[in-house]
């Protein structure tokens, strides 16, 4: 009975995995968006003249950025169906536009049908000729929005999700499907996309009756996140790393970055729902005196600036005196690629993996009172890392970041004084404090030059490089055959195999794969890289002719 009920929890966790790291395959659309609004809405509003070609340019540049943000749906809908497919993934980004297209269409027709349009659905119509309270017409013609030319329900990305999950789902039980002769046209992926109507008339149906109840949860929701201030950004700090190892803290996120429940502001005019659209808007507006501070990211400036420099230099100190150059040239990458792109996973994952204890009872909460922190003194940047705050110069008088002089000292001197002193209390291994783990660093680049990694007396080139490991990994994985799926997010390769006794153990991953951590679910695997995951899963999927898929 317990077995049965561990193996259940790992197929749901699992499940919960595949679908986080599919919902931020369109992310990387969102970051374009704040560049984008980051750097030209400054030229536009304030330093170029109107009808000179700089303008022009900049111009442009900010009508796209405010396309992607009045487009969300659609970026998720596109990035859900092919995150999801694992096969025939093209075919599935074309399940998914048709289908969220007849959904929508069917959710119109069936107002439609009950007597509401663009034109009826108003107030004054509501309240005069079908009798509905004031207060409740208000609410009804909410939940209507225009929706790439169709007059249907404003379900935001939940639309996308309902739509992406059905496309992907559906192309992964029926994508290979073979039919008789006379049909052979309508088989494989094909057969999907003649099933999309059939489910669009269901699920739309569905969607009909039951949103609107749906949206007034949320919106019971979306209040009480709101009204609970600074618990509830705590609660969220904590949760959002303490999910972190799992690889499903972006199911935490998501929804209050891109839906209703982070909240709604109007700028210019113009209504914004969600944290990253609201801070978008606010970045864009020609009128705005500040940026967004509730956005759940400027807690993350004094962990970035301060406190994983702090926990680096407390485990270079703890290190043996003769490990210490190996640790420092393992960490200040590490430290580097947090402060300047923003991931965190290499510093972290050390950190996890040395002790659980320090990471969930130390690390953890003091996330959380980062966030706190940062909102209760109005900290209001654009970007929590380097490469995403050279903006910020741009428009000074929106920023306020004077806290952060003491923040990130005081965070650094957290971090390094209680990671000092729990390291050495209780001898946790972190780098550089084991015989074993010396011999690990050295053997590393020997290993590569074994495989062909590196040579020790020719140049590679980077392509090389990552070719060699890409073929490494598969042999890790237990060859081609044994590899069912694989995804990557922005740090971690996302494998499912058919046989896990064929995969190599973490150690070997971490010593001899430049992997920075590892986690397994049942048959589901996560190999961190950190940034250079991108172009090693491109590298693999191309030896195992998933590009063509």
């Amino acid at each position: 009975m317990e077995k049965t009920k561990n193996n259940t929890l790992t197929k749901i966790t699992g499940i919960f995995q595949y679908f986080a790291g599919a919902l931020m395959v369109p992310i990387i659309i969102l970051v374009v968006c704040g560049i984008l609004m980051g750097f030209a809405s400054p030229f536009v509003n304030y330093i170029f003249t109107k009808g000179t070609m700089a303008y022009s340019i900049a111009y442009f540049f900010m009508s796209i950025a405010q396309m992607i943000m009045s487009n969300l749906p659609l970026w998720f809908l596109v990035g859900l169906s092919v995150g999801i497919a694992k096969k025939n993934k093209g075919y599935a980004a074309l399940a998914g536009v048709f289908m969220f297209m007849a959904f929508n269409l069917v959710i119109s027709k069936n107002a439609e049908l009950a007597g509401f349009t663009a034109q009826t659905v108003n107030v004054e119509h509501l309240v005069n000729d079908l009798g509905y309270l004031e207060a409740d017409a208000i609410i009804y013609t909410k939940l209507f929005k225009s929706v790439l030319g169709v007059y249907t329900y404003d379900m935001s990305i939940f639309s996308s999700i309902i739509c992406g999950l059905t496309a992907g789902m559906a192309m992964n039980k029926w994508g290979d499907i073979k039919l008789p002769n006379l049909f052979e046209f309508f088989q494989g992926p094909k057969f999907v996309i003649l099933l999309i109507p059939l489910f669009a008339v269901v699920f739309g149906t569905l969607s009909y009756y039951l949103w609107p109840m749906a949206d007034r949860a949320l919106t019971a929701l979306s209040v009480y996140i709101s009204n609970s201030g600074l618990f509830g950004t705590f609660i969220y700090g904590v949760l959002n790393r303490a999910l972190l190892p799992f690889g499903i803290h972006h199911l935490i996120a998501n929804p209050l970055l891109y839906t209703d429940l982070g909240g709604t502001m109007i700028v210019d005019g113009i209504e914004y729902a969600g944290i990253r659209n609201i801070e978008n808007a606010l970045i864009g507006s020609p009128t705005a005196t500040s940026c967004l501070v509730r956005n759940l990211t400027n807690g993350r400036l004094p962990q970035n600036f301060g406190a994983f420099p702090g926990a680096a230099l407390a485990m270079y100190q703890a290190a043996k005196p003769e490990n210490r150059k190996k640790v420092a040239a393992i960490l200040v990458p590490a430290v580097f690629t947090a402060a300047f792109v923003g991931i965190t996973e290499p510093i972290e994952f050390t950190i996890l993996l040395a002790s659980p204890a320090l990471f969930y009872l130390v690390h953890v909460p003091l996330s959380g009172l980062g966030m706190v922190l940062a909102e209760a003194c109005g900290v209001a940047l654009q970007g929590f890392a380097l490469v995403f705050m050279i903006p910020n110069l741009l428009q000074p008088q929106k920023m306020h970041a004077m806290a952060l002089v003491w923040m990130i000292p005081l965070f650094f001197a957290l971090y390094y004084f209680i990671f000092k002193w729990a390291i050495v209390k209780f001898d946790l291994k972190t780098p550089g404090r084991e015989t074993n783990k010396e011999i690990r660093l050295n053997s590393k680049r020997e290993y590569q030059e074994s495989i062909g990694l590196k040579k020790a007396d020719t140049k590679e080139t980077k392509t090389e490089d990552v070719s060699a490991l890409a073929t490494a990994i598969i042999e890790a994985f237990g060859g081609e055959t044994n590899i069912q799926t694989l995804e990557n997010c922005f740090s971690r390769l996302r494998v499912t195999v058919k046989d896990t006794a064929l995969v190599k153990e973490p150690e070997y991953w971490v010593d001899q794969l430049e992997a920075i951590g590892t986690m397994q679910n049942g048959n589901a695997y996560q190999i961190i890289y950190g940034p250079k995951v991108a172009n090693l899963a491109a590298a693999v999927k191309e030896k195992l002719n998933m590009n063509n898929s």
